[in-house]
């Protein structure tokens, strides 16, 4: 054969390789892309998610209030802020919100139980006794995630601060005694949803409330806002197995919130383990965007080795409305600090492939929540 018949030859097949290469080129880009590359690395990148769903209503009037028909009057309230701030349509948007980012794990917060009975001011000292449901904030969000191929299952759930009072729910203070109709129950719940039929697998699921908590008066009566965790160990598409906890430090009291913080990295707690480490959840607290001592719960986890693994841009805290619907007050500006996050404690083994936030604007008519999501793509070394 001829040298230039050969190179022509050689010529020829180049070109129909960088054709081919060329053809194939937009379907390797799309098999990049797709699922936020969750699924790049032998299964080794892994999506998690932190998702405060909001319990519905502003509990400070309760708390504030220095009468007993106070007390009954803002009860009123809450009860009727939970109605207009509709949870079933806010589950729909915060449904869309997890199944466009598709997380393997999802730590959620708030996530109330609304009861109701009879009216009975005895559960004051007693304790909550009402079964009727109102509100399953965790049922309702199940139910718009699992309607199609996607699904979510529920790994671990566990109650934190549950109070029943009587309330003014109608608004007419002669209805019973000191406006009294009706008696509200609020359970709140922190909750880890694992996605099924995804390579994701779990075990030894765990959850508790902190030592220390929040004591305030309520009508007169000493309550315990208990708060705590959740966690499991996970493995997912092979990529070893880790630990994954969610938590919701106390709003309202720093130093309480830092000694919770401390429980978490403590030698024996929840996020100390042999194991590679994810905390997630609503730690109301940053390093920069927050002040003076709400610094010092997030301060306590740095000190402890965890490293930041989510965007901070934008900033996904907190819509400064009690009210969620659009035009009732709130506004896409209001988010302008850092309180969800999602960390690691072994940052040479788990690095951070993407982070997004979600919910930063009104969809149905309302905010999904006062928070934003925060979602973020993690790889697990070998």
């Amino acid at each position: 054969m001829s040298y230039a018949h050969r190179a022509t030859r050689l010529f020829v097949s180049a070109l129909i390789a960088t054709a081919l290469v060329l053809a194939l080129l937009p379907a390797l880009a799309a098999a990049n892309s797709k699922g936020h590359g969750h699924h790049h690395g032998k299964g080794k990148v892994v999506g998690t998610m932190t998702r405060n769903l909001y319990l519905g209503a502003d509990l400070t009037p309760a708390i504030l209030a220095p009468t007993l028909p106070a007390f009954v009057a803002a009860n009123g309230q809450i009860l009727r802020e939970v109605t207009a701030n509709n949870f079933p349509v806010r589950a729909e948007g915060l449904a869309d919100e997890i199944l466009d980012a598709k997380p393997d794990l999802v730590g959620l917060q708030e996530v109330a139980l609304w009861r109701t009975a009879p009216v009975n001011f005895e559960v004051l000292t007693t304790g909550p006794s009402a079964t009727t449901v109102r509100y399953d904030y965790l049922q309702e969000l199940l139910a718009e995630l699992n309607q199609g191929k996607t699904r979510y299952e529920v790994v671990v759930v566990q109650n934190e601060f549950d109070l029943e009072a009587p309330a003014d729910e109608d608004g007419n203070p002669e209805t019973g005694p000191f406006g009294a109709d009706i008696n509200g129950r609020l359970t709140m719940r922190d909750v880890i949803l694992a996605r099924r039929g995804a390579g994701v697998d779990t075990k030894n699921a765990q959850g508790a409330n902190f030592a220390t908590n929040l004591v305030v008066p309520v009508a007169g009566v000493p309550v315990t806002v208990k708060r705590g965790w959740t966690a499991t160990d996970a493995r997912v598409r092979g990529s070893g197995w880790f630990r994954f906890v969610n938590t919701h430090l106390e709003a309202f009291q720093p130093l309480i919130r830092q000694a919770q913080a401390a429980e978490l990295v403590a030698p024996t707690g929840p996020a100390t383990s042999e194991l590679p480490v994810v905390l997630l959840g609503d730690l109301n607290s940053d390093d920069d965007t927050v002040e003076g001592a709400d610094r010092l719960a997030y301060e306590t986890l740095l000190a402890a080795g965890m490293v930041e693994r989510s965007t901070d841009d934008p900033l996904s805290c907190c819509l400064d409305s009690s009210l969620l619907e659009v035009g009732k007050g709130g506004s896409e500006a209001d988010f302008d600090h850092q309180v969800d996050h999602i960390m690691t404690r072994d940052p040479e083994t788990v690095t951070l492939v993407d982070s997004e936030v979600s919910g930063i604007q009104p969809v149905n008519g309302f905010w999904n929540s006062d928070h934003a999501g925060v979602f973020s793509a993690l790889r697990f070394s070998p």
